[in-house]
């Protein structure tokens, strides 16, 4: 019997080395170890969050379709990050590639090694600017907001730039 697939969302970001390049490689190793990327937002050039000295990012937002249970995609995402070398000093600090459960389905999941919906997209202009490009009408579980509703009432006001 086939599994159901599931519809995910990842964020992608990037700020050191080639980081264009970093991203198209996480790209073709999500569709070949996770499942076939369905939707694909612009390349954005933002500014750093969270920790603002360092490098500018580059971000952009997919959707997957999957049939990786979601400790399943957690620990792909991980091994694909370290498969790319991922190179992370410090919390929010600059990395040459993050992968980012942003969603799952309409999955609900709180625990200490993963939150679904990830537990800070509503408050990220970096992760809101190129979902509601490839998803505005997708609804967060539990602020039961749209994307687009979340992106017009956010605070960030970093600098988010299509490319």
């Amino acid at each position: 019997m086939a599994s159901v697939k599931k519809e995910v969302v990842l964020g992608l970001g990037s700020n050191i080395g080639k980081s264009k390049e970093i991203l198209e490689t996480a790209k073709d190793l999500i569709n070949n170890k996770i499942g076939t990327i369905v939707s694909c937002s612009k390349l954005y050039y933002t500014q750093a969050w969270g920790v603002e000295k360092q490098p500018n990012f580059y971000n952009q937002c997919i959707i997957v379709e999957t049939d990786l249970s979601p400790y399943e995609l957690l620990n792909t995402t991980q091994s694909l990050e370290n498969l790319i070398v991922r190179k992370k000093e410090y919390h929010w600090g600059p990395r040459q590639i993050d992968i980012d459960i942003l969603f799952y389905a309409d999955y609900i999941i709180n625990e200490d090694n993963l939150t679904i919906p990830h537990s800070l997209l509503h408050m990220r202009r970096f992760v809101l600017e190129p979902l509601n490009e490839i998803a505005p009408d997708l609804i967060h579980p539990i602020l039961n907001k749209s994307v687009a509703s979340l992106l017009i009432s956010l605070n960030d006001k970093k600098i988010v730039s299509a490319l």
